[in-house]
């Protein structure tokens, strides 16, 4: 039997198979659910940001999901939607609890109060960090406590939790590490950044 070279083969004997073609997930219509599901953490703690609040982050969240299923087939980049949904949200609560409480209240004299964005971003910052930080296992949220709460140094820190010195400062460094690292991937630069 003769073994076919590329000289001896026709075209139609020439060309490999067909690859079969696989319908690509990302094009698969997104459902609410999985929305939801992907969303709904991220928003809460943006929300928590902004308000300061964990029970007015979440009600502010699921009002924005409720609006979303009822627009659901007009949006079509339901991420963005529900970001600036909850933002808008959470400043008109903001400026609402404002207004109460300048009811209540004597008129203050104007002051020197930075730029409404940048006092907004820090909040969103604070918030998102007070977030991270109380995700940590206890015994970490020990450690930033009394470091960060408290100002205690590495060695009274260590005679408090029964690590050594060089273990406190070793776990805090790491500590503050993927606390930034965490941060970032939120979109919010430290400081430093």
């Amino acid at each position: 039997m003769e073994i076919p070279t590329a000289s001896t083969c026709t075209q139609a004997e020439a060309r490999p198979d067909p690859v079969p073609t696989f319908p690509d997930p990302s094009d698969q219509p997104i459902t609410l659910q999985e929305v939801f599901a992907k969303e709904e953490s991220p928003l809460l703690r943006y929300a928590y940001g902004i308000v300061g609040q964990r029970e007015t982050a979440e009600d502010l969240v699921q009002e924005v999901f409720l609006r979303l299923h009822t627009h659901w087939d007009e949006v079509t980049n339901p991420r963005a939607w529900l970001f600036r949904s909850v933002r808008n949200l959470a400043l008109n609560h903001l400026r609402k609890s404002r207004s109460q409480t300048a009811l209540d209240s004597q008129p203050e004299l104007p002051s020197a109060e930075p730029d409404p964005e940048q006092a907004l971003g820090q909040l969103e910052a604070i918030g998102s960090l007070q977030f991270l930080i109380a995700e940590l296992p206890p015994q970490d949220q020990q450690l930033i406590r009394l470091k960060y709460q408290r100002k205690l140094k590495y060695d009274q820190i260590s005679q408090q939790t029964g690590l050594s010195v060089g273990n406190v400062g070793y776990r805090l460094h790491h500590l503050l590490k993927n606390l930034a690292d965490s941060l970032r991937k939120l979109g919010i630069e430290s400081a430093e950044g």
